[in-house]
């Protein structure tokens, strides 16, 4: 039976997958072409929340082989494509600054198809975060890091500093933001992890914070209208 746990990709939230809300085919072909037998398998699943009811679409394509006469996919996948929705980011509130969510966006499009121009938006995110979020603007990327570094958590400043260390991205982060390197999707993958944790230890928690606390200055402003009123 299946079931397993899922996040939608369209409303952040939590649910079980099962047969209900979940559908897998497949289509096996060779017709002559030079990978010999292989297997397209597709899986849908519909979000279970009665507010959203979205669906993703995955395909998967593999090697097929037979065993005892039954033909099984073989093997890890060969191409995997994300149709719907068409990217892994994450649905971010429209209080963060539009240019930030933009580049992030379009930097978890392309992580695959050109993960080196990925990570160079994931880190002209980062920019954008720093300067609009701390107010702080220098020219070099690594001097606006360092200028971060009393105004938050050690552990998330040596989290933004160490990723700037991993691979050719940390051997050119400190230089021009808009400099194409060469990475690997993991390594563009990193970026995105880290621009989606600022986006909500920063900008998220920030504004749940003020709502919390307005809230209570709301409560307050209307009991002591309501005192006042008593006392005419």
């Amino acid at each position: 039976m299946t079931q397993f746990n899922w996040i939608c990709p369209y409303c952040n939230q939590h649910a079980t997958i099962t047969h209900e809300n979940f559908s897998s085919d497949y289509h096996s072909f060779e017709k002559g072409n030079k990978d010999k037998a292989l297997r397209l398998i597709t899986n849908v699943i519909v979000c279970p929340n009665g507010a959203c009811k979205e669906y993703s679409i995955d395909a998967y394509l593999f090697k097929e082989i037979s065993i005892a006469g039954r033909s099984q996919k073989h093997g890890s996948p060969l191409l995997t494509w994300r149709l719907k929705p068409n990217s892994s980011a994450k649905p971010f509130p429209d209080y963060i600054p539009n240019v930030i969510i933009s580049d992030y966006n379009e930097a978890c499009l392309i992580r695959d198809l050109s993960p080196k121009a990925s990570a160079t938006l994931s880190r002209r995110c980062l920019q954008g975060i720093i300067r609009d979020y701390f107010g702080v603007v220098e020219k070099r990327l690594i001097d606006e890091i360092n200028g971060i570094k009393d105004k938050m958590d050690p552990l998330t400043w040596e989290a933004i500093d160490a990723v700037r260390k991993i691979g050719n991205i940390g051997a050119h982060m400190e230089k021009d933001i808009d400099l194409i390197i060469d990475v690997e999707p993991e390594e563009a993958q990193l970026l995105i992890g880290l621009i989606e944790i600022l986006l909500k230890d920063l900008y998220i928690t920030r504004h749940e914070r003020q709502k919390h606390l307005e809230s209570i200055i709301g409560v307050a402003t209307q009991k002591i209208e309501e005192k006042s009123n008593g006392s005419k």
